[in-house]
């Protein structure tokens, strides 16, 4: 690292400290709702999730369904077959579980590094869950404004991938030979995923914190009163943008109780689209050795195709 931007990080680290020594209230009662977040929320939807994904994996699931995938991955994405099983489970399972299940499979050997760090462009994305349950019914009190959120979001992701592919694609393509089953399935596959659930539960816990602090020192809702005043968006939905570059859940819960309009929709989608910093540094984390830079190109594509689309199709559904 350069000098200058050593002494940068340095600054900003001190910076944090004594943000965290002034405003240690606020920051105590942020990282009080990030746990209740990863307790009642995160833990119960991903943990079941992950441990399947990565039981899957050993059982060589990726490798038999990659036989049937191959051809349309290798026309659309221009990767291997076995890259469908990582997509389909991105798409089922939520943040992060898309990426660790593309980390999984290069290591494996089931897909290639470049291969890897395609996927993670489209293929690590938010869950029906989290859609349907969280921001449709629970924010905007409608499983219909969920359902657009999500099919817009699949289209956005798949939007996202052929964009990311361009060039790579080709109409040759291999058949992936079955994989053999892993001994101790199982265990392996449960250990694994208490490590990535520490790891997404760290960085929730880590940026529900920034937040608290950043709005306590009046950072948030100054830029906020402004970002509303430019863009003419009412303040809860301009508060969702700013919080919601930082974290998902609390970028979304800031729309709480406003209506269901094609624009407050499309911010929602816009917000879920790009994920947030923590599931950015939750990929990261996963992702082992491949390089997320395709991951954060995917996100701000996403983001972008989701607002597009849920504006134009929001009017036609509603």
């Amino acid at each position: 690292m350069k000098k200058g931007a050593s002494a940068l990080v340095t600054a900003a680290a001190v910076c944090a400290a004594l943000a965290l020594v002034a405003c240690s209230a606020e920051a105590m009662e942020g990282a009080r709702r990030s746990l209740t977040l990863c307790a009642q929320v995160l833990i119960p939807s991903l943990f079941p999730f992950f441990v399947i994904s990565a039981l899957l994996q050993e059982l060589g699931l990726p490798s038999r369904l990659g036989r049937l995938a191959a051809p349309l991955m290798a026309r659309l994405f221009g990767v291997s077959g076995s890259g469908c099983a990582a997509l389909i489970l991105g798409l089922m399972a939520g943040y992060p579980l898309g990426a660790a299940s593309v980390a999984g499979l290069v290591q494996r050997g089931e897909l290639s590094k470049a291969e890897g760090e395609r996927l993670l462009g489209f293929c690590n994305n938010s869950g029906p869950a989290f859609m349907l349950g969280a921001a449709g019914a629970g924010v905007f009190g409608s499983l219909k404004a969920g359902l657009i959120l999500y099919l817009s979001h699949i289209a956005a992701a798949l939007l996202s991938g052929v964009l990311l592919s361009a060039g790579h694609r080709r109409r040759s393509y291999s058949l992936p030979e079955p994989a053999p089953i892993a001994p101790g399935a199982v265990p392996a596959a449960v250990l694994a995923s208490v490590r990535n659930m520490l790891n997404v539960c760290g960085f929730v816990l880590a940026f529900g914190v920034a937040v608290a602090v950043l709005d306590a020192v009046g950072f948030l809702p100054t830029l906020t009163l402004r970002l509303s005043e430019l863009t003419g968006l009412e303040l809860s939905a301009a508060r969702a943008l700013m919080v919601g570059f930082f974290e998902l859940g609390g970028g979304v819960g800031a729309m709480r109780g406003l209506a269901a309009t094609p624009l407050n929709l499309a911010v929602c989608a816009a917000v879920i689209g790009w994920g947030g910093l923590s599931v950015h540094f939750q990929t990261a984390a996963v992702a082992g050795d491949m390089k997320t830079a395709r991951h954060f190109a995917g996100r701000c594509l996403s983001a972008v195709f989701s607002f597009l689309l849920v504006l134009l199709l929001a009017p036609l559904a509603l």
